[in-house]
């Protein structure tokens, strides 16, 4: 799992959350551009983003995402402090999986994790090459 986000109290809370889950592993950084590089870098399963970024926001990151074959079918979460009806509406319209606002409600967290993980695991395009078929003659 990647987690894009530039307030260390932030990723901290994040950090100890994931700690509960020994199945994952975190990458963390901490603003757009970096979080994309990682992204395309080490093809996480999913991506926990934050949208008020430095350098681009998390919804140019996420549209460059989309835009990369190569990490285009990665379920990327957005959990933002920006909670009004029509920054959630926006951002699911920009093509986050789920919005989360801040601050993190444990629960909620907890169960778009996993239904995010399971969302990857049925999604995820094979990544080993198909091996050819022998020939019997």
């Amino acid at each position: 799992m990647l987690y894009v986000e530039n307030n260390p109290a932030n990723l901290m809370l994040v950090e100890d959350l994931i700690a509960r889950r020994p199945d994952i592993k975190l990458l963390s950084a901490t603003n757009g551009n970096r979080g994309v590089e990682i992204a395309r870098a080490d093809l996480p399963d999913m991506i926990l983003m934050d949208i008020n970024l430095p350098g681009i926001s998390g919804i140019q990151a996420l549209k460059l995402l989309r835009e990369d074959p190569a990490t285009s079918y990665i379920p990327v979460v957005a959990l933002s402090g920006n909670a009004i009806p029509r920054d959630i509406r926006q951002g699911l319209g920009a093509g986050f999986f789920r919005y989360l606002t801040k601050p993190i409600k444990v629960n909620e967290f907890m169960d778009t994790l996993d239904a995010t993980l399971e969302f990857a695991k049925r999604n995820r395009p094979d990544q080993t090459p198909a091996q050819p078929q022998e020939k019997k003659l």
